[in-house]
């Protein structure tokens, strides 16, 4: 199959009178052999089920249906749909193959869009900058049928997304990932592979839900709330960045988790975290 090239690219936008739109974060993947690589890297095959988020001209779309799978391509841009769907079609892909959607990943209903009938889908989709970091954590929290994810995102974004504890990058965001999910950075992506090229680097972030969380916890919701409050101050201690979350008893609460009170949220791990969520219960 022939897929999209910097001046196949450039041809479509100029034949149907369009300018990549810097509020959506647009910039078009234009590379046969990145656009491969990401399929190859996603571990996608024949029959496999994939839901694409911001396929924009179709680069990775056209590489997924070659690869043999069934793609939901779910586009915010309603003048880029039109293109995508004459794209396909003139690529002889067909909507047997691959299904596009209008609509905003953050508002859709993203469960109700794939099909019942397969229990297992991956999440193939270079999303747009703006977006990436809220668009993966709801997949993760609200589309469980999702159990693979390989994302491209801004190399800062993909190494928080895949942070461990006691790195730079690592942030709530990273805590959160992984409890729902194992994460790896799985390569880096120039931006010359883009027209237009982003001033920034691309990362793809490989992600493999897990069966259960790893940790127990009373309450995934109050878990997170003190991860949020803990590195919405991160240079302080967390029996200062916590004491709006635990109040007076803040030392005791982290005592009794088994957490030096004067440790500062990046150092603590999930399953610290996740003490740290039983001891307020106890608390309590």
């Amino acid at each position: 199959m022939s897929l999209l090239t910097p001046s196949k690219v450039r041809a479509l936008l100029a034949d149907h009178g369009l300018r990549p739109r810097r509020a959506l974060g647009q910039h078009f993947l234009a590379d046969p052999n990145t656009a491969r690589r990401i399929v190859r890297l996603a571990g996608i095959g024949d029959g496999a089920h994939v839901l694409e988020i911001g396929p924009g001209l179709g680069s990775l779309t056209l590489a997924l249906a070659e690869a043999g799978a069934d793609v939901v391509a779910l586009e915010l841009d309603e003048r880029l749909a039109s293109v995508l769907a004459a794209t396909l079609a003139e690529a002889g892909v067909g909507a047997d193959a691959v299904r596009v959607e209008v609509g905003d990943a953050l508002e859709v209903d993203l469960a109700a869009m794939l099909d019942d009938d397969h229990a297992e889908w991956h999440s193939v989709s270079n999303l747009p900058y703006n977006v990436a970091t809220p668009v993966v954590v709801r997949l993760l929290e609200e589309v469980p049928r999702v159990a693979y994810l390989l994302v491209m995102v801004q190399r800062e974004v993909g190494e928080r997304l895949a942070a461990r504890p006691g790195s730079r990058a690592y942030g709530a965001v990273s805590v959160k990932v992984a409890y729902f999910a194992e994460a790896e950075v799985a390569g880096a992506v120039p931006p010359t592979v883009f027209v237009p090229p982003p001033k920034v680097e691309s990362v793809l972030v490989r992600m493999t839900r897990r069966a259960e969380p790893p940790v127990e916890v009373p309450s995934p919701a109050r878990l997170f709330a003190l991860v949020r409050a803990g590195f919405a101050q991160r240079r302080k201690m967390l029996r200062r960045s916590l004491r709006p979350a635990l109040g007076d008893g803040v030392a005791e609460v982290l005592t009794a988790a088994g957490v030096d009170p004067s440790t500062r949220a990046e150092a603590l791990s999930l399953s610290e975290w996740a003490a740290v969520a039983r001891a307020e219960a106890v608390a309590a």
